[in-house]
C-alpha cells in the first residue's frame, strides 16, 4: 500500500497518461498536477464548446485529489479524495476513467 503523496500522485498519473494518446490534451503536467481535456469543438445542452474537462489530479496538503466527469455529478460524487493507494483502489481509479472515456465516445466529445 502507498501513503507519500508524491508516489500515490506518479501512479495515478501513470494510469492516466495513456489516455493523452485518446484525443485528450494536457493542460498541465507537473510534478504535483496533471489533467486532461478534450479540445474537440462541439455543442452540450445548447452551450458551444471548444474545450471540455475530463480528468484532473493534484497533490493537495493531506491527500491527492482526482475529479473526474461526467458532468451532471455534484463536486463530491466528481472527486476522490485518496490518502493511501493499494491494488483496489487503483483498478476502482482506472475502472472510473474509463467508463468516464466511454461517455466521451459515446458522445463524441473526443
Amino acid at each position: 500500500m502507498k501513503t507519500d503523496l508524491i508516489e500515490i500522485f506518479q501512479t495515478i498519473r501513470a494510469a492516466l497518461q495513456p489516455y493523452a494518446a485518446l484525443g485528450f490534451n494536457n493542460r498541465t503536467n507537473s510534478e504535483k498536477k496533471y489533467d486532461l481535456w478534450s479540445e474537440k469543438n462541439l455543442e452540450i445542452d445548447g452551450e458551444k464548446r471548444t474545450e471540455t474537462f475530463f480528468v484532473s489530479l493534484d497533490i493537495r496538503a493531506d491527500h491527492v485529489a482526482l475529479e473526474l466527469l461526467p458532468e451532471g455529478l455534484s463536486q463530491h460524487e466528481r472527486t476522490m479524495v485518496i490518502k493511501e493507494l493499494d491494488d483496489l483502489t487503483l483498478h476502482i481509479i482506472e475502472d472510473k476513467v474509463a467508463a468516464g472515456y466511454k461517455i466521451f465516445k459515446e458522445q463524441e466529445w473526443v
